[in-house]
């Protein structure tokens, strides 16, 4: 079939598999020509292995260290007529260019925060791998369903204690316009959205994954978490999703006490702003992202979420000396180039004066919208998108 761009808001209803196996090549050459990290991880499982931070963690351990992954995922498979979602290409596209390499690839679709996934996972890793030295915790997801009590848990993206009102942009028509948000009604909001995406998950599949025998002598586990400027604090730190992040980094010492006979150790790593299928759904964050892509492209320092990851990876958790660098609370900080002083006050001005008029000329927005659908694996100069595609891939390690 043809397979074109079709957008409903924030989300592309479509996937291309031709464009996303290019995104994931990409990725790869990237990381290839870094050259290989010393000391890294070589038996990996990643928790939302198929987007964003979590496919780049991918990505890097296995082409940066020859990590054999595994990788675990709930995305819809391709049918015939109806494409597969790009995360599902994604991971297809991957373990082609892994097995293609010589490097071992599995994957788990379901999940991830039911006791059959776990179980499963741990089989997986029994069987074929032993045990593993790192594991990265990368779930996104709107809704939980809690295994131990079966209650179903929905996130919500709202302040916290009053309304708040800023600029936002609709980053495909370009409009800048004023959008107000009410806070939350009750607590329970705020508790379902930290069951969602706090940390309490990522506590489980440690402890069963332990508890199992499955985790490596001085094994690491790494979760991502974002800070952001001031200006998005309202609706983003300071609101519904901050105390879920708040209670992800809290789990850090909780998660260091289940490994310490092991000799482990648990991260949180703060990530630099970027386009994903997450970001792209919070008010006020794309035309943040337009304008902070704007400032570090100009300054020569702009990061996509492979160089981001590739950086995490080579220069701060598989240091030659072994030493992790850490701010007070103690997280790794890879936002450290969009949380420059001089970048940030650059940021704060063009803020004050975006406008649906000026967008194009003071921000990067074009950028934004390329980002946003490469996602999905469009708008790569190297796929002809007038031609006819196969719809149907298959991801090698999953049956049917």
């Amino acid at each position: 079939m043809i397979i074109q761009p079709r957008v409903r808001g924030f989300i592309c209803l479509t996937s291309h598999p031709e464009g996303t196996a290019q995104h994931i090549k990409n990725q790869i050459e990237y990381v290839k020509s870094k050259g290989k990290i010393a000391n890294g991880p070589k038996k990996v499982l990643v928790i939302g292995a198929s987007t964003g931070f979590g496919l780049a963690s991918r990505i890097s351990a296995a082409f940066g260290s020859d990590a054999a992954t595994i990788g675990v995922f709930f995305e819809k498979p391709a049918a015939p007529g109806k494409p597969g979602t790009a995360g599902w290409y994604n991971s297809a596209a991957f373990e082609n260019e892994a097995h293609a390499a010589g490097l071992y690839a599995k994957s788990i679709n379901g999940d991830a925060f039911s006791d059959e996934v776990k179980a499963k996972t741990i089989e997986l890793i029994k069987q074929d791998l032993g045990q593993v030295d790192l594991v990265v915790y990368s779930l996104a997801s709107p809704r939980r369903t809690h295994p131990k009590t079966g209650v179903a848990h929905a996130s919500v993206l709202k302040p916290i204690g009053q309304p708040f009102t800023d600029k936002t942009v609709d980053f495909h028509s370009g409009v800048v316009s004023d959008i107000s948000i009410n806070p939350v009604e009750s607590d329970e909001d705020i508790a379902n959205t930290v069951a969602v995406m706090g940390g309490e998950d990522w506590k489980f599949w440690i402890e069963e994954l332990k508890a199992a025998g499955v985790l490596a002598d001085g094994v690491k586990t790494v979760a991502y978490s974002y800070i952001g400027p001031e200006l998005t604090y309202p609706i983003y730190r300071n609101g519904t999703i901050g105390r879920a992040k708040d209670d992800l980094e809290g789990t850090v010492p909780v998660i260091n006490d289940i490994l310490k006979d092991v000799n482990g150790i648990s991260y949180v790593s703060v990530n630099k702003a970027l386009v994903t299928q997450s970001s792209s759904a919070i008010p006020v964050v794309p035309l943040y992202i337009s304008l902070l892509y704007k400032v570090m492209k100009e300054k020569g320092i702009h990061e996509g979420t492979i160089e981001q990851i590739q950086r995490l990876f080579a220069e701060r958790l598989y240091t030659a000396d072994g030493q992790v660098a850490l701010d007070e609370k103690g997280r790794i900080r890879v936002d450290d180039l969009e949380m420059r002083e001089d970048i940030q006050a650059e940021v704060a001005k063009l803020w004050e004066q975006a406008t649906t008029e000026n967008l194009e000329e003071i921000s990067d927005i074009a950028g934004y919208r390329n980002d946003f659908f490469n996602l999905f694996g469009f708008n790569f100069p190297e796929v002809n998108y007038e031609a006819d595609t196969n719809e149907v891939v298959n991801v090698p390690s999953i049956e049917g």
